[in-house]
């Protein structure tokens, strides 16, 4: 299986914008923690799109674990591959009559009512994983906080065991002084589980607290550029 995870090479994709989304080059290799900077909701939602094969580009390649996605055969073939991957975005609906734990449990049953005790206790490992206290865990999603319902959808994107983690402007919601704890539990789920992440922010200081390398994509030309001194000056702030 391909060190790399994941390969974009001379990509276009258009999707209703003033340009199509367009990037030139980027590699991620097995447990690698990336940022990419320059991404509006819009064109997060296209990269993950990409990425995971639902859509294909209008030119250029997209590789998978060294598979192109434009290979991908049926339905069946792409619901394997994108078992791959966990998805952390506001677009993963949530169920705000259910409580947090059934909520969690949807990845991996339908039967939330009861939940069937094996699922309860995997379950509940999962929500102590991304810290949601007990008491959240009994509450309807609708009664949480921004942080839990944020920490909720981590718990659903990690339920399968992913090997990428794709996360979409994951602090949006989230009040600024949220943002630095989730940060760190981010930063050390991924570092406990192996996993590569991809992080699409707007937030250099989110960028820098979750990802090893912050790239800035230029939308004219597809180039995604490091910063040079970035870390120097993430250090100083």
């Amino acid at each position: 299986m391909s060190e790399l995870v994941l390969e974009f090479r001379g990509v276009q994709k258009a999707y209703g914008g003033l340009r199509p989304l367009r990037i030139q080059q980027l590699e991620i290799a097995r447990g690698q923690t990336l940022a990419l900077m320059g991404f509006d909701r819009a064109t997060a939602e296209v990269f993950v799109n990409l990425a995971t094969g639902a859509t294909v580009p209008d030119a250029g390649e997209v590789r998978v674990f060294g598979e192109s996605t434009a290979a991908i055969a049926d339905a069946d073939a792409w619901l394997a591959s994108l078992d791959r991957f966990g998805i952390l975005s506001e677009r993963a609906v949530l169920l705000d009559g259910l409580t947090a734990l059934q909520n969690l449990a949807m990845p991996l049953t339908l039967e939330v009512e009861p939940l069937a005790e094996s699922i309860r206790a995997r379950v509940m490992r999962l929500g102590d994983e991304v810290g949601l206290h007990p008491r959240d865990l009994a509450r309807p999603v609708a009664e949480l906080s921004p942080a839990a319902r944020l920490r909720v959808r981590l718990g659903r994107a990690l339920a399968l065991g992913p090997l990428v983690l794709l996360a979409e402007h994951p602090n949006a919601s989230l009040p600024g002084d949220d943002v630095p704890l989730f940060a760190a539990d981010f930063t050390k789920i991924v570092a406990a589980r192996g996993l590569a992440s991809v992080t699409l922010t707007s937030d250099r200081t989110l960028a820098a607290a979750v990802a090893g390398d912050v790239l800035t994509l230029q939308p004219a030309t597809g180039e995604l550029k490091a910063a040079i001194g970035w870390r120097r000056w993430f250090a100083g702030r």
